[in-house]
């Protein structure tokens, strides 16, 4: 005989709850793996880059951290298991890390198209895949999906970005219907400019010079993320600038395409060539 569902709180109590936050060492990531724990959360975040994983965890009290690469099937597979002995369970998964290219789509490398996807839609999907046994087991389950405005209405010279981003966006509201059953949240954040290293870890291109917004800061962006999961919002715009674009991609997408079309017009052809080696 089917058990009647669990009757929630209208809003989620994080004190206690165990999360994983994906692309920790840096940006949203980590400014939301700092918004959990300060709220209550054990965290374990993830990232390539160990020393600012180090970095994080002495930042904060109740934030653990384990260097890998998100793309790695093996290493993506083991990440639910690692939260839950490290944490004592996972509650809430979050996965922020992302990765961007600039270019035309004509003229783009197919490998770096393939990278984008990876990391912006394949290796989130299946750490999401991954964590649902987990998941189904906790009190008040979460899901939050880090996307993009530009998931909700393309630009020019962000074609696999803007794929991926759409894709996951999509994702968010099938994973919504197929658990509601579970009682699993699935909030998908839906993110403009905030100060974060995506133009400095561009896989290919630079920042066009049309697109120059001043950035919102990533603790006031996680703030209305977190928000937004405590409240159990199914999107969540953090910013005037996003809800501006957010707006008119569904009123007004001819608007955008002028505006984009114009600055199209006038880009730098260099924009799509590699960046700069680092010093």
């Amino acid at each position: 005989m089917p058990q009647p569902p669990r009757v929630r709180p209208r809003s989620r109590d994080l004190s206690g709850r165990c999360a994983l936050v994906t692309g920790g060492s840096s940006g949203l990531g980590r400014a939301i793996a700092m918004e959990l724990a300060r709220r209550g959360c054990g965290v374990l975040a993830t990232a390539r880059r160990a020393d600012r994983l180090d970095t994080l965890v002495r930042a904060a009290t109740g934030i653990h951290g384990v260097a890998g690469d998100l793309t790695d099937p093996d290493f993506r597979g083991r990440l639910p298991g690692m939260a839950a002995d490290r944490l004592g369970g996972l509650d809430i998964v979050v996965a922020a890390a992302g990765s961007g290219a600039i270019g035309a789509f004509g003229a783009a490398d197919p490998g770096t198209c393939a990278r984008i996807l990876d990391i912006d839609f394949l290796a989130p999907a299946d750490l999401v895949r991954a964590s649902l046994p987990l998941l189904r087991r906790s009190a008040d389950p979460g899901i939050v999906l880090v996307g993009s405005i530009l998931g909700l209405h393309p630009l020019p010279l962000h074609g696999a970005y803007c794929a991926a981003k759409a894709a996951l966006r999509s994702l968010a509201g099938t994973l919504r219907m197929e658990l509601a059953a579970d009682q699993i949240d699935v909030l998908h954040v839906g993110l403009g400019p905030i100060e974060s290293e995506f133009w400095e870890n561009l896989l290919v291109g630079r920042r066009p010079a049309w697109s120059q917004a001043r950035p919102m800061p990533a603790e006031r962006a996680a703030r209305a993320v977190v928000d937004g999961l405590i409240r159990r919002r199914s999107e969540v715009v953090p910013g005037w600038r996003a809800k501006s674009f957010a707006f008119a991609a569904r009123f007004m997408p001819g608007l955008i395409d002028a505006i984009a079309a114009r600055h199209w017009r006038r880009s730098d052809p260099l924009a799509s060539e590699p960046p700069p080696p680092q010093p």
